[in-house]
């Protein structure tokens, strides 16, 4: 097809590296530790809720912006859990997944000509939102040696500079994929103060709330002053219950926020599937002893498997949060990270993603490499195991 024929916008990105990889994997027969979904059951009373709801018949279309019980449900979990008031009728939004949610979000709140600050690296769908919704990304970098340290400099010369355009929006993923980052208190503040002083509204994306390890907590910035107001928070059960292809997520913000954001879910998906909207809501009424499960699980794999690593060369920055882990793998070879990760799938049989794909410019990521331990252990040992022959020839 001529190039003439398609959008700028679509000139503009290519196809996710991360499910690219995942292609290369089953391709090779390589253990996936790119992509970051579970190889393991969801809960079986979660799936026995939605075989429940499909068996009664829940089986057409639930209200646009989600079923009445599933947003009850989330308002009275972020009660329950942050002393987060949020009215269900007028400020919970449920979409196709986080994915949907940020694309919506953008789309309710930024204007062409308008730009959206994106920290890096970044979760790789975040530059394509961006442009899709019409608006310029703008990057500031994590400093990867100092424990992903925040720019606050670089940032507050980007608010300034208006010659290109307002910054309207910051994207903030806490916990942080990929580099596992967990933002502090005092850094939610600093947004916060940001966000008054520059008026922008900050899109919180928490898909990762309840994976958080080594005494940190995951803070809610939308419950500091002055930001329920302009914080869209999003979340939802991909990762918290380990159906990520449930596609369930959901959009906290104000009413009238709310209401852009619904009208563009309606004309983007219409909604979530109705039976997993049931499921999910019982799922959010269990006991927070869950969430705690679920993060003593994932520090187990942690712990397992970036020692490892480090055992054959690979340098870890230790995640606080999130499972996903950031290496350097700069002693181990003298290739880019792309052409590194394929001898990896190649002759390893290991799949994981190359660093330049949660940059803005490749050449920032070319040393580092991206695995997920969302696996069992038997998986991550194979995988391990497998890695070896990076020493063995």
């Amino acid at each position: 097809m001529p190039a003439h024929r398609i959008s700028r916008k679509a000139a503009q990105f290519t196809e996710s590296v991360i499910r690219e990889m995942t292609r290369l994997a089953a391709k090779h027969d390589a253990v996936n530790l790119a992509q970051g979904f579970p190889n393991f059951p969801a809960p079986a009373a979660l799936k026995d809720a939605a075989c429940r709801a499909v068996q009664a018949d829940v089986n057409q279309y639930a209200i646009t912006w989600g079923s009445a019980r599933l947003r009850h449900a989330v308002a009275d979990k972020y009660a329950r859990q942050y002393g987060f008031e949020v009215d269900p009728e007028r400020e919970i939004t449920v979409a196709c997944g986080a994915t949907e949610c940020m694309i919506a979000s953008l789309l309710a709140t930024v204007d062409p000509g308008e730009r959206v600050l994106i920290l890096e690296p970044f979760y790789e769908n975040y530059g394509p939102d961006a442009i899709i919704s019409g608006a310029d990304p703008v990057f500031s970098r994590l400093r990867a040696g100092a424990g992903w340290a925040v720019d606050w400099e670089g940032i507050e010369r980007s608010l300034r500079d208006t010659a290109k355009g307002r910054i309207k929006a910051l994207i903030l993923n806490s916990p942080h994929n990929p580099s596992g980052k967990v933002f502090t208190a005092g850094e939610m503040e600093r947004f916060a103060e940001l966000a008054r002083e520059y008026d922008f509204y900050v899109l919180t994306d928490e898909i990762y709330e309840h994976i958080v390890y080594d005494g940190h907590r995951h803070h809610l910035i939308a419950a500091l002053e002055g930001m329920r107001e302009r914080t869209i928070t999003i979340s939802g059960l991909s990762k918290t219950f380990s159906v990520t292809g449930w596609r369930i997520g959901y959009i906290l913000a104000p009413p009238d926020v709310s209401n852009a954001i619904r009208k563009m879910h309606d004309f983007l998906t219409v909604g979530a599937a109705a039976p997993l909207q049931e499921a999910a809501a019982e799922a959010l009424r269990w006991d927070d002893a869950y969430y705690t499960k679920l993060a003593a699980d994932y520090l187990a794999r942690r712990d397992f498997l970036c020692p490892a690593l480090e055992q054959l060369g690979f340098k870890t920055y230790l995640p606080s949060g999130a499972y996903y882990v950031m290496t350097d793998v700069s002693e181990l070879t003298d290739e880019d990270d792309v052409a590194f990760v394929r001898h990896l799938i190649e002759h390893c049989g290991v799949a994981a993603v190359p660093g330049s794909s949660f940059y803005h410019r490749p050449e920032d990521g070319r040393r580092y490499v991206r695995f997920a331990f969302c696996k069992t252990r038997e998986v991550l040992e194979e995988a391990v195991h497998r890695l070896g022959k990076l020493h063995r020839g």
